[in-house]
């Protein structure tokens, strides 16, 4: 049998002793090498990105967005067409909602008030009114603010610096990106729940999100640097690949028109990606409603404080919402329970039970409901008032 000599160099005995004593702390020679090897894939990540894969990316993004773009009320077809303050419109409405949902509301609002100067001359009741259904009222009293502050103080014209746009209310870093590049045609890091999507699987980024989220902005910013092609389609040809073709489940792969540069296609990972931390249960929380009547059939609602939940909208009155029942002030006898109303918002569910009352009982009974900014309404005409889905539910329950 031979035999098989190796040389080992010192220097390379002192290279591994000096890596070692750097990663000090690591629970293992195996976590150093998951260490290293997270290390060389970013490498290889950052290495991917050059010219002549932006350039391939971008050309194939923008060939299949001139031939799929969704059509869409507030999308323009061409530069001439384009509306700084239905980008801003839209994007606000967006939100944390679907596009689905935001046409009919859209169409709406520009239909009643066409430029950003109608929109700052309109009452802020009516502004709330006409949002109804749409929820995060915060949204929509930023939105009146907004149409004030550039109708008056930047006569109608919406800046296309971020940073000026940022100084806006309800205006953030995404939105500000999104108008800058979708209204003005410049460059900027458009970054929303889809591209994140398309990013994790192009670059088959395994962290999982929310952790994630700084690196895929990194690496969509890496895509439109320096970048002054058709910076408004590019950012929408991303939102609609997100949307219609790297879904969340079920990625139509077959149909994506960059999957030649998918890594996460080619190792089989697509459907796994983004990952996502283990979800948190929801927070219930329970609380008092309260139907209102006069001898006239009419119901008493108030407007809401806009620093609770649905604030500055019209609702029927409530209690405190609280997470243990037994918080919750007892009623006195004469005010009777009749249903109860359920409801999901994002960050937790609510279940109220409804409390049925006579108003000249109610002031009998020493009980003390909030009556500022309140107003009486026919029980039979509430559906027009423009009501929060919760309270619309509970309106529905005792109609019946």
């Amino acid at each position: 049998m031979s035999r098989q000599w190796v040389t080992i160099r010192p220097s390379a005995i002192y290279l591994r002793l000096k890596v070692l004593s750097a990663t000090r702390g690591m629970a293992s020679e195996s976590n150093f090498r998951a260490h290293m090897k997270s290390n060389m894939t970013a490498s290889a990540k950052t290495n991917k990105v050059n010219d002549a894969f932006i350039n391939s990316f971008r050309k194939k993004m923008l060939g299949w967005y001139d031939k799929h773009q969704r059509a869409m009320p507030w999308r323009a077809t061409n530069k001439k067409d384009k509306n700084p303050y239905y980008t801003w419109l839209s994007e606000i409405m967006l939100q944390q909602t679907t596009v689905v949902t935001v046409g009919p509301y859209f169409e709406k609002f520009i239909a009643k008030w066409p430029t950003v100067h109608d929109l700052a001359k309109a009452e802020r009741d009516d502004v709330m009114h006409e949002w109804a259904g749409l929820g995060y009222y915060a949204r929509a009293r930023n939105l009146h603010k907004c149409a004030q502050i550039v109708s008056e103080e930047l006569n109608g014209v919406f800046p296309q610096d971020q940073k000026e746009l940022e100084k806006l209310p309800g205006i953030g870093g995404y939105t500000s990106a999104a108008i800058r590049a979708i209204a003005f045609d410049k460059p900027a890091n458009v970054v929303d729940g889809n591209i994140e999507r398309v990013m994790s699987r192009i670059f088959a980024v395994t962290e999982p999100m929310p952790d994630s989220k700084k690196h895929l902005k990194e690496l969509a910013g890496s895509l439109t640097k320096d970048r002054k092609d058709r910076s408004g389609d590019y950012a929408q040809a991303l939102m609609d690949l997100g949307a219609t073709i790297c879904t969340p489940t079920s990625p139509k792969c077959a149909l994506c028109p960059v999957i030649a540069l998918c890594d996460a296609k080619k190792q089989g990972i697509e459907a796994e990606l983004p990952k996502k931390q283990p979800k948190k249960a929801k927070p219930h929380k329970y609380g008092h409603v309260f139907w209102v009547e006069n001898t006239k059939n009419e119901v008493l609602f108030i407007r809401r404080d806009e620093k609770e939940m649905l604030g500055g909208m019209l609702g029927l009155p409530t209690s405190t919402w609280e997470v243990d029942k037994k918080t919750l002030n007892k009623l006195p006898k004469a005010i009777n329970q009749k249903r109860q109303v359920k409801h999901s918002f994002t960050h937790f569910d609510l279940t109220l039970d409804i409390f049925t009352v006579n108003f000249d009982t109610l002031k009998a009974s020493g009980m003390i409901l909030p009556l500022n900014n309140h107003v009486w309404l026919s029980r039979y005409t509430v559906d027009d008032v423009g009501l929060p889905t919760l309270f619309k539910k509970a309106v529905k329950l005792m109609q019946r």
